[in-house]
């Protein structure tokens, strides 16, 4: 697209063509020109956004959402973190201490979770354990184990409380770029009625799927497999059945479909990291940790786990100068009905 300058000097070449004077450098007609060509400047760039937001490879924001409404494909909103949070007692009681459904608590850096369900620490134990969540949606919420240490206002007689495990299924917004490969998808396997990008398309359809795969004859000619995996792994049975009625509702007649949740195969993680001159080597652990347990996502469904992006993964990260993986020893193939999930995970580092 022309500049202004560029404008400009177009209608002043222009006038002097036709009239044979030119136009005074400063001078009101000068100045008139000049703003003209702000004027057509500005419409040369709303006619070019324009022409960018009538294609899903070009369009933004709504105007991409409103491309993926024609292809029965909508923009995955964020998730909350969810997980446990342990409150414990100093000392055995001889009577239940009650825990309040909306106890918030904390961590160092103040990202808040709070209670979804009242708990209770018996008489005669010393803590409970109670269902929670980020209070704000977002992959920030997946906090590692260990990390929840302050109670905003603490329940009466509990004196300390700690997440045993992470936090996981927090997710941001499904960004453009992620939308659009997904909208652009749909052309490149066109569902016709009969074939698997049919049956991928109406899995990947819920928000909550990430990914989708299908196996044809899986029990014989007539048979369709569809597995589907949530950002936090595996689906729960209602989800797995709203898949399967809305698939009902649209499947060939005469075809047996099954809507399964992935296999899950278990990959022990042990990674030792070197922290780069001058970086926190604590810090350069938890980040480390933190991004392994986020790479181990429902996305990943159908493919294998590779020494070579592991690798890669902590060592784009900042403040690390070295990074060696002890566990898994080689890489963990996968067929494309399995999901590989994060068993054990140990991140030390280097002395």
């Amino acid at each position: 697209m022309r500049t202004i300058e560029e404008i400009y000097q177009a209608l002043c070449s222009q006038f002097a063509q036709i009239t044979g004077l030119t136009a005074a450098e400063g001078g009101d007609l000068s100045v008139r020109f000049y703003a003209v060509a702000a004027e057509l400047f500005s419409l040369y760039a709303q006619a070019e956004w324009t022409r960018d937001q009538c294609f899903p490879q070009t369009a933004q924001g709504e105007l991409l959402d409103l491309h993926g409404q024609l292809r029965g494909v909508t923009r995955r909103e964020a998730d909350w973190a969810q997980g446990f949070i342990r409150f414990s007692v100093d000392e055995v009681r001889d009577s239940p201490v009650p825990i309040a459904e909306g106890t918030v608590c904390m961590t160092a850096g103040q990202l808040r979770f709070v209670t979804v369900e009242a708990g209770t620490i018996e008489a005669g134990q010393l803590y409970t354990e109670v269902k929670a969540k980020a209070v704000e949606a977002g992959a920030a919420g997946n906090a590692a184990a260990g990390s929840i240490l302050i109670m905003a206002v603490a329940p009466t007689a509990v004196s300390s409380c700690v997440n045993p495990e992470p936090f996981s299924g927090g997710r941001d917004q499904e960004d453009d770029e992620s939308l659009r490969e997904r909208i652009l998808e749909t052309y490149a396997r066109l569902a016709n009625g009969a074939n698997a990008a049919y049956y991928k398309q109406a899995a990947l359809s819920f928000p909550q799927v990430v990914a989708a795969q299908v196996v044809p004859r899986s029990r014989g000619v007539g048979t369709v497999d569809v597995v589907a995996a949530t950002q936090a792994g595996v689906p729960d049975e209602k989800l797995l059945k709203s898949i399967r009625e809305h698939i009902q509702d649209m499947r060939e007649i005469a075809v047996d479909v099954q809507v399964l949740a992935p296999t899950t195969v278990t990959v022990d993680v042990a990674i030792t990291v070197e922290a780069a001159e001058g970086a926190d080597g604590e810090y350069a652990v938890d980040q480390s940790a933190a991004a392994v347990r986020g790479w181990f996502t429902g996305a990943r469904l159908g493919q294998s786990v590779r020494l070579a992006e592991l690798t890669a993964l902590v060592f784009r990260l900042p403040g690390i100068a070295n990074c060696t993986i002890t566990s898994p020893a080689a890489d963990v193939a996968v067929s494309g009905t399995q999901l590989p999930v994060l068993g054990a995970l140990s991140v030390t580092q280097a002395q």
